[in-house]
């Protein structure tokens, strides 16, 4: 979300709950949190919101994250690691499994 999506969603609790009182301050600590979330989903989780509530929401009560970012991040991540392993030699997993069974060993988990 960008900084003006940010404002415009403040601007909406502050006209819909006028108890709001959207100050510079409030929106100065607000706006960084609201930059990470989405913009479509926090819009859609704020009319939800209006239509049952009464009070104000909290960010974590209107909150929406991107999840397709996440699994995408995930998602490269192992395929980093799967890559890593596969440059591992056999000798190298032979003697690693020899010191893991030895731990093993050592601390009584055999």
């Amino acid at each position: 979300m960008t900084t003006d999506e940010a404002m415009e969603i403040l601007n909406m609790i502050n006209e819909m709950y006028p108890k709001f009182n959207l100050t510079k301050r409030k929106a100065k600590i607000l706006i960084p949190s609201l930059k990470q979330m989405d913009y479509t989903g926090v819009l859609k989780n704020l009319s939800a919101h209006v239509m049952h509530q009464l009070y104000p929401p909290m960010l974590s009560e209107i909150a929406a994250y991107r999840q397709e970012n996440e699994k995408d991040s995930s998602l490269t991540e192992i395929e980093k690691w799967e890559e890593e392993a596969k440059q591992v030699t056999p000798e190298m997993k032979k003697h690693f499994q020899s010191k893991f069974e030895k731990l093993l060993q050592q601390k009584g988990w055999n």
